[in-house]
């Protein structure tokens, strides 16, 4: 068993998030942590028995913040939030989403601020560490006071309610928690409230596409080079000179990758004193394009590097000052932009890709034999692939509408703006897998190119490209079933094997 990631609040990255989420590993709160919660907790705890009037700890929610609540109804009433807010549709989240929520939900609880017991935020952390998943809808929030809804699915194992997924059976929550060898809990003052006022499911939505957002990017650099070659195009466009004139960091490097992808290509200096001015847009402003995705990723990354290391609950413990304050830090505008944005720049990815599969398989673009099939008729080769590409591309189009510009109000109109952030990141999560679809589309395409070429060898970091692909799709040499090639490819690009062996070849892409 590898070592669980230490959680403190504070320095939770991308890398290590995806370890929780995807790769099975577990957490463990860091001691200065656990002091935090502990110093926060004793607060809590003194000031409900003084009778002190706290938002969802002694008073009831939203529009119903103006009802006071007794000390004795204070458990029932963190048990009810719970049971009340767990109104989720639609399909559960997948494993990994739901893991990343444990884990940013854990992290921001370290950080002091939220007021809950040390033992509850451990059982959390005991259900992350122990496998069980809990089943979260993936509709219902409208991402300001925080993903409510699936935030309160997630917390109900806690207290046995609720279901949960154990070693891929579902089974009601305190059936999971009694087969993981935990015990439910009794929530006390503040609890409830503290689980499911957060930006968890934004959050981890927003961070696993960014994450495969730049394996697309480094993906599209390759499947451009890849076109680029068997299209007769040419590296001058890339030069450094001509990016440097206009110093956008991501055309920057958009450029320096395809200059190292396609180094020492054969294809290319074959027809270095051919009559051809210039390339189409699709070839020769690949780095313009996807320089500006990269650009744009970036900024996401740092709205959800910044997020997942945040506090994110209402009211807000402040241990070291003994005070409170409620606020607005559930509320989801800033990611809900940054996913939209995300959603733009990745959708684009995919239809400059669209457009460079079109100049593969169109002979009067290509000079190629048509649809890629050298006996076009009786086979259709990859005809219908561009087809794909397009329908894909065109959802995209009506997916990447932002989410962020709606808002309807909620709670008698106390909650009179919200941010539609979970639509915004379930939206964008949706737009990446497209992508994948589109640019795997295109690399077996280009792949299927290259093997025309029979006397001269691609470039250096097209030739890996080439190779894993090929390890996994023969060439195509009269019609088969096409989806089998293209999953197999879009597995390659997934598990990053086409860009390991590039990065092997010619260096880490930027």
């Amino acid at each position: 068993m590898s070592e669980p990631i230490v959680l403190n609040g504070k320095d939770l990255n991308l890398n290590d998030l995806v370890r929780i989420a995807r790769g099975g590993r577990g957490v463990r709160i860091s001691e200065n942590a656990e002091a935090r919660m502990e110093k926060s907790r004793g607060l809590v705890d003194e000031w409900v028995r003084n009778g002190e009037r706290i938002y969802g700890v002694t008073t009831g929610f939203g529009a119903l913040s103006g009802v006071t609540i007794s000390y004795e109804d204070t458990r029932a009433l963190q048990k009810n939030i719970l049971l009340s807010h767990a109104a989720g549709m639609g399909d559960p989240l997948d494993e990994d989403v739901v893991r990343a929520m444990i884990a940013l939900r854990v992290n921001d609880f370290c950080r002091g601020n939220s007021g809950l017991r040390l033992s509850t935020i451990r059982l959390l952390a005991d259900v992350l560490n122990s496998g069980m998943v809990p089943l979260v809808p993936e509709k219902g929030s409208v991402g300001a006071s925080g993903d409510l809804v699936p935030m309160a699915h997630l917390s109900l194992v806690l207290i046995g309610e609720g279901e949960a997924w154990v070693n891929g059976k579902r089974m009601p929550g305190a059936e999971a928690l009694k087969t993981c060898g935990l015990e439910p809990i009794d929530l006390e003052s503040g609890e409830g409230l503290a689980l499911i006022n957060g930006t968890q499911l934004m959050a981890a939505l927003g961070s696993l596409a960014v994450y495969d957002a730049i394996n697309l990017c480094k993906h599209a650099d390759i499947a451009a080079s890849m076109s680029l070659e068997v299209l007769m195009g040419t590296r001058a466009a890339f030069d450094e000179r001509i990016h440097l004139a206009r110093p956008h960091k991501g055309q920057i490097k958009a450029a320096q990758n395809m200059l190292r992808i396609t180094n020492n290509s054969e294809i290319i200096s074959s027809h270095k004193d051919c009559s051809k001015v210039q390339d189409a847009y699709t070839l020769r402003c690949s780095p313009q394009v996807h320089g500006a995705s990269w650009d744009a990723l970036g900024y996401v990354d740092g709205i959800m590097h910044t997020e997942m290391n945040a506090s994110t609950e209402n009211p807000l413990i402040f241990p070291d000052t003994q005070t409170f304050l409620s606020g607005g830090n559930f509320h989801g505008q800033p990611l809900a932009l940054a996913c939209d944005f995300l959603s733009i720049a990745v959708s684009e990815l995919a239809n400059i890709s669209e457009r460079r599969i079109e100049r593969l398989v169109n002979p009067q673009l290509s000079g190629l034999p048509a649809f890629l099939i050298e006996d076009g008729g009786l086979h259709s080769g990859f005809m219908i692939a561009q087809y794909a590409a397009a329908a894909l591309v065109s959802e995209n189009k009506v997916l990447a509408h932002p989410a962020s510009v709606d808002s309807i109000p909620t709670s008698a109109n106390k909650e009179d703006h919200v941010s539609m952030g979970a639509w915004a990141a379930r939206k964008c999560r949706s737009i990446v897998a497209n992508v994948e679809e589109v640019l795997a589309i295109e690399l077996l395409s280009a792949a299927q190119a290259i093997d025309l070429f029979t006397n001269l060898k691609a470039g250096e970091g097209t030739m890996a490209a080439y190779q894993v692909i090929r390890g996994q799709v023969d060439y195509l040499t009269k019609d088969r079933f096409l989806s089998s090639d293209i999953a197999r490819v879009k597995a390659l690009l997934k598990n990053h094997r086409i860009v390991d062996a590039v990065e092997k070849t010619v260096g880490e892409l930027y």
